[in-house]
């Protein structure tokens, strides 16, 4: 007899179509019946050790999180309820082309400082890896949601070049070719870039058109975060599409917003450019999330010069009085580099974690608010907790528009990701809300999407841009990694007041067929494994 029938559900499949009512019965990890109600009404039900009433329950694929930063946490974090109680049942990481591997003792060291305000400094993690395929092998020890991993280019630059701005030699990119293709052959589904994220963004078109080459010879796709979001914007998008097409591999734009006061109401001219490129052959999709703030760390809004050499330069130049001078006229005054060409505005940059306890009353608060308070410039209060907490400190950055927000998730090529950093006291609510936000606010709220359609955003779309044969759909044969939420209920708790709270109205979530969530909470099981890139 099979292991779980669950009755009655509701099921939105994920290929876009109508729900309907059924039985589906799950053994060994995958869904091997699915019995519909008006067949079910003239031959006897399936039975199963275990029956699950989900009357009033949708049942869908688990959503995949195609933009998530959880490298650390999936080790550190066994609960994970972050992304398991969303109904997240596949998340990609190594995202915006910094991440742990491969690397080697000094490129790890340099990545953990560097991106410290992501992950958290690491201390409680044992770095037994250097490889991409010896970090996956590490997560199949166990984690809570399965996890995919694109090899970061800024990591790869660094192991090969370093942290400076400078092309790479014929030699160093050779290298890092051979860096990538061991990657690939490892089982990383792409490669993700940080272009204005040091030294990721040193790398001319060339050389990243070489690196995809490489990424599309072994059916994996490319994702940056491209250089501009803001000033620029529209550039940059068309620059990576340009740069695929010359490298003909897959294109995904991670978290693909339009932000910034420069860019309000013109979502419709990115989306015509993508039009555009679709309708000439090009394989493209993206993702956001269903906010307006964005989140990054501190140190990102330096302009490149000052982030040249690694993290111990930047803090030499920070501490500097005269080069600090010409860091702050950058970024206040010219528009700096790392802030997408738009001079910062202190009022919209809200810290949200920092290391140092000591710097604890600055979370919450705008730059501005703090500099006020202690009668500073905002100059001054940036400097000082970039200083104190060596680079980590973490912000949201309230620069979106909701309308752009709601145009781009309704394109034809959208999915859904978080970009979650789970780091700081107050992180952003899309850590712990996207999925549920997606559902409850813009489905039944706002009607900007239909269930069937969101339902396929966030489960098919994602699982066929990472070429996954068996999951996104609810189909007979494939893995049975499943959620079950309350279409009536189903909602964000997380709040920028209360960012960590769970969401309501989705009580079961399976992984490989086991309840990860079950009644609305946690269990013990670590069903989760790493998913590699499918052999062509």
């Amino acid at each position: 007899m099979e292991e779980l029938v669950i009755r009655d559900a509701d099921v939105v499949d994920g290929s876009g179509a109508d729900a309907y009512r059924a039985d589906v019965v799950v053994d060994g990890g995958r869904i091997v019946s699915i019995v519909k109600e008006a067949a079910a009404a003239g031959c006897q039900r399936p039975e199963a050790r275990r029956e699950l009433d989900a009357e009033g329950l949708v049942l869908a694929p688990g959503f995949v999180d195609m933009h998530a930063h959880s490298d650390l946490a999936l080790l550190r974090d066994p609960d994970h309820s972050a992304k398991a109680a969303q109904g997240v049942t596949l998340e990609v990481v190594g995202q915006d082309g910094l991440s742990y591997a491969p690397v080697d003792d000094r490129t790890l060291g340099e990545v953990r400082r560097a991106i410290a305000g992501w992950n958290g400094p690491g201390d409680d993690i044992d770095f037994d890896w250097r490889s991409v395929g010896e970090y996956l092998d590490r997560l199949d020890a166990g984690i809570a949601v399965n996890a995919a991993y694109l090899i970061p280019q800024g990591t790869v630059r660094a192991l090969a070049v370093g942290w400076d701005d400078r092309e790479a030699t014929d030699a160093e990119l050779e290298h890092m070719r051979r860096l990538v293709a061991e990657g690939m052959e490892q089982g990383a589904v792409g490669m993700s870039s940080g272009l204005t994220y040091t030294p990721g963004m040193y790398a001319k078109d060339a050389e990243l058109t070489e690196l995809c080459r490489v990424v599309a010879s072994y059916g994996g796709y490319y994702c940056p975060h491209h250089r501009s979001y803001g000033a620029g914007a529209l550039r940059a998008y068309e620059e990576m599409i340009e740069l695929t097409r010359e490298a003909d591999c897959p294109l995904h734009l991670a978290h693909a917003t339009m932000n910034f006061g420069v860019n309000k109401g013109r979502a419709p001219e990115l989306l015509t450019l993508l039009d555009g490129a679709l309708a000439a052959g090009a394989d493209i999709t993206l993702d956001t999330y269903p906010y307006t703030p964005g989140c990054t760390t501190l140190v990102a809004l330096l302009p490149s010069w000052a982030s040249e050499g690694g993290p111990e330069r930047i803090l030499g130049r920070l501490a500097d009085d005269d080069t600090a001078e010409r860091i702050r006229h950058h970024m206040e005054e010219t528009g700096s580099d790392g802030c997408h060409g738009v001079p910062v505005e202190w009022e919209t940059i809200e810290i949200s974690g920092v290391t140092e306890p000591a710097l604890a009353e600055y979370v919450g608060r705008t730059v501005l608010e703090s500099a006020r308070l202690r009668g500073e410039t905002p100059w001054t209060v940036a400097r000082r907790l970039l200083l104190t907490d060596r680079l980590a400190p973490t912000i949201l950055q309230h620069v979106g528009h909701e309308e752009n927000v709601r145009a781009i998730m309704r394109h034809r090529v959208h999915t859904g990701g978080s970009d979650g950093i789970l780091q700081g006291s107050k992180p952003h609510p899309r850590a712990y809300g996207t999925f549920p936000h997606y559902l409850g606010h813009y489905v039944r709220e706002l009607g900007v999407l239909s269930l069937e359609e969101c339902v396929a955003h966030l489960t098919s779309r994602p699982a066929a841009r990472l070429r996954l044969p068996d999951r996104g759909l609810v189909r007979e044969g494939y893995r049975a990694d499943l959620v079950l939420f309350d279409p009536a209920t189903v909602a964000a708790g997380s709040t920028y007041e209360d960012p960590r709270r769970l969401p309501t109205g989705i009580p079961y979530v399976l992984v490989d067929g086991r309840f990860v969530m079950e009644d609305g909470r946690r269990t013990d099981v670590l069903a989760g494994r790493s998913v590699r890139r499918t052999p062509r």
